[in-house]
């Protein structure tokens, strides 16, 4: 397994996995697979991807097998983090999306670490990331990797507003 940076290149790749992922990770039972189509129609696409990867302020990680197969992928993005973060200089951890039948195999952790890392070498002293209120699954992976909640915001998905759990994790002492 290794991860590297993706590039505009790798925007068809994203593309498919990022749908795949997403029906995999918030479809049936959890949301009705027509609303999951609809936000992948309106936030997943060929262009919006190729958009994003050519964004200076955006950072996209793939993660491919041994065998050369795309597995996850990570998207940082520098931005302005939200008001309730004591440390202001922090990166948002805005995707980390693995095939599901990599999980619980500590591909997500390792992962997350690379992002974490980089993140370090980079000068940022935190990150945060918003996790769906009802996928305990992750919440609960990203307590055991030292995040920490501190707020919460409104996510459009399709035509439903769903709510995020803001989480935050300290990269210095």
């Amino acid at each position: 397994m290794t991860i590297r940076f993706a590039t505009p290149a790798d925007a068809a790749i994203l593309t498919e996995l990022s749908a795949v992922t997403m029906r995999e990770a918030f479809g049936p039972p959890h949301n009705p697979a027509a609303l999951v189509d609809e936000y992948i129609q309106s936030a997943i696409t060929l262009p919006i991807l190729e958009t994003e990867l050519a964004d200076p302020r955006s950072t996209f990680f793939l993660m491919v097998s041994s065998d050369h197969v795309p597995i996850g992928f990570a998207k940082l993005r520098r931005h302005a983090p939200p008001r309730r973060m004591k440390l202001r200089t922090a990166i948002e951890v805005q995707r980390i999306y693995l095939l599901a039948s990599q999980i619980g195999q500590g591909q997500g952790r390792i992962l997350l670490n690379h992002c974490l890392n980089w993140a370090k070498e980079q000068g940022f002293q935190a990150v945060w990331l918003g996790v769906w209120e009802r996928n305990g699954r992750a919440q609960a992976f990203y307590k055991k990797m030292g995040f920490e909640r501190f707020g919460f915001h409104y996510f459009q998905f399709g035509s439903e507003r769903q709510r995020d759990f803001w989480l935050q994790k300290q990269l210095v002492d």
